[in-house]
Order: structure tokens, then C-alpha cells, then sequence
């Protein structure tokens, strides 16, 4: 069974920095692209970025470029999220995914990735 499970959410001040953590089991993690998403309160699910299996693609959406960083280690079969500079408008249960099909990337569509994990809260105070 496949399972992922995001840690490091909390409580920060604008601008300052947190890094999430998604540790996954259930599934070969190494052939697989990960993404992550947010949803906030009354707004649809949104893509945030996502990595390729072999860790070499990296994409971004436009509103955390610059400020947010992904990345993986196969060997812990973990892929993090490491945000700077936050902002209030980031404020939202950050959601970590695995691709549905291994050895393919560039997804930002949520239907392409089939587990999920429960959600860590994010919230910026301004």
C-alpha cells in the first residue's frame, strides 16, 4: 500500500521560511515524479511544483518561483518542499503526490497523480 506523509507545516511570520517534508513508502519512489499542491479555504487545489524521478526537472508554478525550492533523496525515499521569503497569500494545507505512471514527467495536473498524502497546514501571519 502506498503511503505519504507530509511533516514540517506550522506557524510563520511574512517572509520568514519553512521546510516541508513528504516521506513516502509503498512504491519503487526512485521512478517516480512527486509534486506538491496547496489548497486553501474555499479555493481549488492548486499545483505548487514538482520533481522528476531522477531529481534533473523541476517545475514550478509562477507564483512561488524564486521563493520555493523541491527536491528528493532516493535514498530516503523523501521529496521536500523548502519555502522562502513566505506570504500571507501562501497561507494552505500543502499536499504532497505521486505520479500515477513511473518514468514520466512534467505533470501539474492533479488527476495525473494518483496518492496522496493528509495535508500539512501552512499559515502566514502578516
Amino acid at each position: 500500500q502506498v503511503q505519504l506523509v507530509e511533516s514540517g507545516g506550522g506557524l510563520v511570520q511574512a517572509g520568514g521560511s519553512l521546510r516541508l517534508s513528504c516521506a513516502t513508502s509503498g512504491r519503487t519512489f526512485s521512478n517516480y515524479d512527486m509534486g506538491w499542491f496547496r489548497q486553501a479555504p474555499s479555493k481549488e487545489r492548486e499545483f505548487v511544483g514538482a520533481i522528476s524521478w531522477s531529481g534533473g526537472s523541476l517545475n514550478y508554478a509562477d507564483s512561488v518561483k524564486g521563493r520555493f525550492t523541491i527536491s528528493r533523496d532516493n535514498g530516503k525515499n523523501t521529496v521536500y518542499l523548502q519555502m522562502n521569503n513566505l506570504k500571507p497569500e501562501d497561507t494552505a494545507v500543502y499536499y504532497c503526490a505521486i505520479r500515477r505512471r513511473p518514468f514520466v514527467s512534467g505533470s501539474s495536473v492533479p488527476t495525473d497523480y494518483d496518492y496522496w498524502g493528509q495535508g500539512t497546514q501552512v499559515t502566514v501571519s502578516s
